[in-house]
């Protein structure tokens, strides 16, 4: 009677634990969508402007700081922005954004010994918990970054690059390719590159005005924002694909589980049930 309880307990709590991830696999799924379009929604819009800057650079061949970087910050240290989420049970996710991050740290001294920010409390824990020093910690992105705030961000570095203090602006983070391929990756951001980024220039020929530098002035800041944001909508599509996969995975372990405890069950009740009416037969014989 008592293993038959038990296995009842079991299967209760399992029954309970498959509707939670059931119902945190169907958010994810509807975040997702949403998620998705506006990650899609802003693709054609940054590839143009890498287009654009890729046209000027070429047209001019322009040393503009941004592109080329400053004399006053050959040898400085780099900074690293690291994207990770605040919440778990997101599967992998984490774990591939954290392990590409740490080889990229260990990789140079200039990475090592510069500024190091994270996004998300998963990615601040990890690296204080191997011991790498974060030097700064964004908690206002959330998982709905808008661009007022990446533009902030981004006009940040962009002042610490002209001014020399860093060498070079990069972005760890994972990148959404399509719903079925993610990958994680190390993202320069300053100096911006338009040709790597964007599709490659065109042969046409444009006048300009203003003129190239005056347009380059304003263009390439407005590319460096826009990539930023883009891999900031690609982390948060990145992410709830992998907690939809996850939660869908356990969905379907408790679904098994629950199947095998039932099956335990019906062997313990059949076994209890034999137990009895051969005590009631056994009891009978004795009286007769």
């Amino acid at each position: 009677m008592g293993k038959s309880r038990e296995i009842k307990k079991r299967l209760k709590a399992v029954a309970n634990i498959r509707r939670i991830t059931k119902t945190m696999q169907m958010i994810a799924t509807s975040k997702f969508s949403r998620a998705q379009q506006e990650s899609l929604a802003g693709k054609p819009y940054s590839e143009a402007l890498f287009g654009l800057v890729s046209e000027l650079a070429g047209a001019c061949e322009s040393d503009h700081p941004l592109l080329t970087g400053v004399p006053e910050a050959e040898g400085k240290p780099e900074l690293t922005l690291i994207l990770t989420s605040d919440r778990g049970l997101c599967g992998p996710y984490n774990g591939s954004i954290i392990r590409t991050a740490l080889a990229h740290i260990r990789s140079s001294e200039k990475v090592s010994g510069g500024t190091l920010e994270v996004v998300g409390r998963k990615g601040a824990t990890v690296l204080k918990f191997n011991g790498v020093r974060v030097d700064t910690h964004h908690t206002q992105f959330g998982d709905k970054p808008r661009y007022e705030d990446v533009e902030k961000l981004c006009q940040r570095y962009i002042d610490l690059f002209q001014q020399g203090e860093v060498s070079a602006v990069r972005v760890v983070s994972m990148k959404y390719i399509s719903a079925g391929r993610q990958r994680p990756e190390v993202l320069q951001l300053l100096p911006f590159r338009p040709a790597e980024q964007g599709d490659q220039p065109s042969r046409s020929q444009y006048e300009f005005s203003p003129s190239e530098h005056e347009m380059l002035d304003r263009v390439v800041p407005a590319a460096a924002k826009a990539l930023l944001f883009q891999a900031f909508k690609d982390a948060v599509v990145s992410e709830h694909i992998a907690r939809m996969v996850a939660m869908k995975a356990a969905t379907d372990n408790a679904g098994k589980m629950g199947q095998r405890l039932n099956r335990e069950f019906n062997r313990a009740r059949q076994a209890q049930i034999t137990t009895e009416l051969t005590e009631i037969v056994s009891g009978a014989a004795a009286l007769s």
